[in-house]
């Protein structure tokens, strides 16, 4: 099969590897119709994960048809279109039940999935079918289910998003684009996004967004603080992970308010005494995607929401070093791969 390879820093490339193979009873084999590019694969590209000490497969979100079952696999079928969320999960398991399938106790991530064929563990308990015949034109959103959707979904309810809420996002990237979409859905009444692209800009406004803040520091925050009468917002969803935007995230929120943080950390400090003093609040992680899939699948299906339009690229399979560096040069919101 093909699969994308990441060989060290910069150094993207499509490989030909064994066939993926069922190796548990448990297991599924998918043929993948659609994956990505997400903005964590950019920390390996660039070099900022560690040392890399040899090639090995990248990619963790797609969308695909069964092509295989292991004897113990119950709910799943050959011929099922499935999406897959970006780390498997049993579902059955106390944590599973707690609705944090993200920690597993038999859960993982996936060898790499912007390829061809994927492995899929515990096939029951992670892949969720989708119950119609599907078209193309679904594929992006189906696609946004993975992974990004989800993920900006898990920051606006971590916040504590809902009906009258004042809401600022932090980062105008798929997945703040994402929270956006996700914190109109949910009924906040003013959202804010801090954005300095207006490409970028021009879909949070069609995604639900009341205001463009595009200063930064204590000017952004002031400026927040002017447009909500002077306290910051109720809840903050931050979709970056660098000490910046966190700080930036604690500098916006009003006291009592919520941080729902979704941004993937890298070198994050807190300030936990002005956190006790004010009453700040921070709740997130990883998007437990399995969780909340069976809530979300309907309204894409019915088109009620579009998540997808957050692929602004879409590339075959063997582009996918150019998928990589559009995202990197910020010229690509989020890059979809067809197969």
């Amino acid at each position: 099969m093909r699969a994308t390879v990441l060989h060290s820093p910069g150094d993207i490339r499509l490989d030909t590897l064994d066939d993926a193979q069922l190796q548990d009873d448990t297991d599924a084999v998918v043929r993948v119709v659609a994956s990505c590019v997400c903005g964590s694969d950019l920390w390996g590209y660039r070099g900022l994960n560690g040392e890399q000490t040899e090639p090995r497969q990248i990619g963790h979100e797609f969308i695909g048809v069964v092509e295989q079952v292991g004897s113990e696999v119950a709910d799943i079928e050959v011929g099922d279109f499935v999406i897959a969320p970006f780390l498997y999960s049993d579902n059955t398991c106390a944590i599973c039940l707690k609705g944090t399938q993200t920690s597993c106790v038999n859960g993982g991530g996936y060898a790499g999935c912007q390829c061809e064929l994927v492995r899929v563990p515990w096939a029951d308990g992670t892949l969720v079918k989708v119950p119609q015949p599907v078209d193309e034109a679904l594929y992006p959103h189906l696609l946004s289910l993975s992974d990004v959707f989800p993920t900006g979904h898990h920051a606006a309810v971590s916040a504590g998003v809902g009906p009258g809420s004042t809401v600022v996002v932090v980062g105008d990237g798929a997945v703040g684009l994402s929270a956006v979409l996700a914190a109109k859905r949910l009924g906040a009444a003013e959202i804010i996004v801090m954005s300095r692209h207006e490409p970028r800009q021009a879909l949070a406004r069609e995604f639900g967004v009341d205001h463009v803040v595009e200063t930064r520091g204590r000017k952004g925050a002031a400026e927040v603080k002017e447009i909500l009468g002077g306290i910051g917002a109720d809840a903050v969803l931050e979709c970056v992970g660098t000490k910046e935007s966190m700080k930036q995230a604690f500098s916006s929120v009003r006291p009592g308010g919520t941080v729902g943080y979704v941004g993937l950390p890298h070198g994050v400090e807190l300030n936990v005494p002005v956190m006790f003093y004010t009453n700040s609040n921070l709740v997130g992680g990883v998007a437990p995607v399995r969780h909340y899939l069976e809530d979300l699948l309907p309204d894409v299906l019915s088109g009620t929401i579009q998540p997808g339009r957050v692929f602004d690229l879409t590339l075959p399979l063997d582009r996918v070093a150019d998928a990589y560096r559009a995202m990197d040069e910020r010229t690509a919101i989020k890059a979809l791969l067809t197969i």
